[in-house]
């Protein structure tokens, strides 16, 4: 299985003004095509249905009793309750820190959460300068990497909110790529030239079947979305000190029962 590119496009915000002010509009070209925009308290949001509809020709619903907005994407079925920090993928909810909006009838997402869950990146300059959303290609995949990845996540990350396993994913994904480890997840999964790396590989958990959350979170990670950035390290502090981590790597996040490292 090759990895999907789930977003086609560069996607370019340009301020109508000098130094935007909260609530003041903005211009965000998406495909060729204006999806409407604004900035609230330092958020930049931009107008679900035209963003959807720009990157994919993807529809979105609303729901007028439960608030919420549906769009269905190439990975899943993503869901915007209004006035909540979170959005859904496939029910699961992912936390945005933001608030999805009403303005004028229109459902409005926080740009970078959104764009991140989407698998792009955005980069911020300035006000006086475009913001520029960019296509990550994701990480190319087969059947075997996607078999082990999603069964290391489940393993080490079942009960885990979706990002938190998504980063355990990125974590496996880095360590592909880098020259410290195997250039396959499953060489990851299973090295051990410095000892057993993961615990579910001595206990045989690697081997349970995934969970549905852990598929789509190894769908998620393998498509391009990150969590944790170039974090090469992870451990659960309830169940171990992490004393060499801890002193050797940088701290870089901490998701759920998990802290990361670089």
């Amino acid at each position: 299985m090759n990895g999907k590119r789930i977003l086609s496009f560069l996607l370019t915000a340009f301020l109508l003004t000098g130094a935007a002010r909260a609530g003041e509009n903005v211009t965000v070209t998406a495909g060729g095509r204006t999806v409407p925009a604004f900035v609230e308290d330092g958020v930049t949001y931009v107008q679900l249905t035209s963003l959807m509809d720009a990157l994919g020709g993807w529809e979105t619903q609303w729901d007028h009793q439960a608030r919420l907005a549906t769009a269905e994407t190439d990975l899943f079925t993503l869901g915007v309750p209004i006035q909540r920090g979170y959005v859904l993928a496939d029910g699961y909810t992912c936390w945005t820190g933001q608030a999805a909006l009403l303005r004028e009838g229109r459902t409005y997402v926080p740009l970078r959460s959104v764009s991140n869950l989407l698998g792009a990146e955005v980069d911020f300059v300035d006000w006086d300068t475009p913001v520029a959303v960019r296509e990550l290609s994701g990480t190319p995949y087969t059947e075997e990497d996607f078999y082990w990845l999603s069964r290391i996540i489940s393993a080490e990350s079942k009960g885990e909110a979706l990002m938190g396993q998504v980063a355990v994913g990125n974590v496996i994904l880095n360590r592909v790529t880098s020259d410290q480890f195997p250039d396959t997840v499953k060489g990851v999964v299973f090295d051990q030239k410095n000892g057993v790396q993961f615990e579910p590989v001595s206990n045989g958990a690697v081997y349970d079947e995934p969970t549905e959350q852990s598929v789509l979170a190894a769908r998620l990670a393998l498509a391009g979305v990150d969590a944790v950035g170039e974090s090469l390290y992870f451990f659960n502090p309830a169940l171990s000190k992490g004393l060499w981590v801890r002193q050797n790597r940088t701290y870089c996040a901490t998701i759920g029962c998990h802290m990361f490292y670089l």
